[in-house]
């Protein structure tokens, strides 16, 4: 005796429909196990991937009054398709696409951190110039300067320019607010921060690198 799953043209539209559903889900674990063990390139998983996700967000916006979750669907058929469900309702873009994204929000990360630096530095190095000695106007400056050059990724921790500030900070809070440095002192931090800054500026990847 033949079993139908469906009584109509509807029932069997949304079974088959499931099955869609049920394909695009499966489809996508094996891509994601695919490209994370290296067995498809970046280019064609990406291709794939795309392919995947648009067929899904259509299949899902038409099924959206009969399966308003997708978990449960996942569930329900006992499908254990974690990196799916991952790429398909919470990322919604190929694994590639989010590499891409978070190294170019890192790389102007970074080149916010070294304009600020060189700000910091120039700065520094302006107010000396200014006669600007007294400890309560130097130390929030170096403070600044060592703040921006610990957010700097590419720099060692022993990288010239953190352990001077890092002296002159200390020796810094060992004064009195309104202790001024020598010219001597002053002097040497000018030249100290200088030789910092040409550190610094030798230490940044040139375009290419």
């Amino acid at each position: 005796m033949e079993v139908k799953l469906w009584n109509d043209k509807r029932e069997r539209e949304m079974y088959e429909n499931f099955a869609e559903l049920f394909a695009i889900i499966k489809a996508t674990e094996k891509l994601e196990k695919a490209y994370v063990r290296d067995i498809i390139s970046a280019t064609e998983y990406e291709i794939e991937c795309q392919k995947l996700i648009a067929h899904f967000k259509t299949l899902s916006s038409t099924l959206k009054d009969i399966v308003p979750s997708m978990e449960r669907f996942h569930d329900t058929y006992k499908m254990d398709c974690p990196a799916a469900l991952n790429r398909l309702l919470i990322s919604g873009v190929p694994a590639t696409v989010e590499h891409r994204a978070a190294a170019a929000m890192s790389t102007t990360n970074s080149a916010a951190i070294v304009a600020e630096c060189v700000q910091n530095f120039i700065t520094a190095m302006d107010s000396l110039k200014l006669n600007m000695f007294a400890v309560d106007q130097v130390h929030p400056l170096l403070s600044d300067l060592s703040a921006s050059l610990n957010k700097l990724t590419i720099l060692p921790p022993d990288f010239e320019g953190k352990t001077k500030m890092r002296d002159w900070i200390a020796r810094l809070s060992r004064m009195g607010a309104a202790d001024e440095l020598t010219e001597q002192q002053a002097r040497q931090l000018h030249f100290d921060l200088e030789s910092s800054y040409n550190s610094f500026m030798a230490a940044l990847p040139t375009a290419g690198t």
